[in-house]
């Protein structure tokens, strides 16, 4: 079990349910049926739940080439832009893309 006052990164905040998320938090505040503080802990949890059901549940994986275009290390996390990324996600799919932008962060807390 984490500690209580462990921190998660708020990566999946911009992803389309966390997007949906906040969009829903907003219009309950602006109602005034629910409090701001009350909205940050919703999106902690959110936060918490989404880091501990992606690293427990997801097994699925990818193989990608490209070309490294920039990449940087900043307060414990890495981002990485890679151009002319090939991904092949099992024996026959391929998928194409331009511009990748890949953000790494610790998974679990250091001993």
């Amino acid at each position: 079990m984490a500690a209580a006052n462990q921190t998660y990164y708020e990566l999946y905040r911009a992803t389309s349910i966390g997007n949906a998320l906040a969009d829903s938090l907003d219009t309950l505040i602006s109602q005034r049926r629910i409090e701001p503080q009350l909205a940050m802990r919703v999106l902690q949890n959110f936060d918490q739940a989404m880091a501990s059901v992606i690293g427990d549940k997801v097994k699925a994986r990818l193989q990608f080439k490209g070309h490294l275009d920039t990449y940087r290390f900043c307060d414990e996390v890495w981002t990485f832009i890679i151009k002319d990324v090939n991904f092949k996600c099992d024996q026959t799919t391929t998928v194409l893309a331009e511009r990748v932008k890949i953000v790494a962060c610790q998974s679990k807390e250091k001993a």
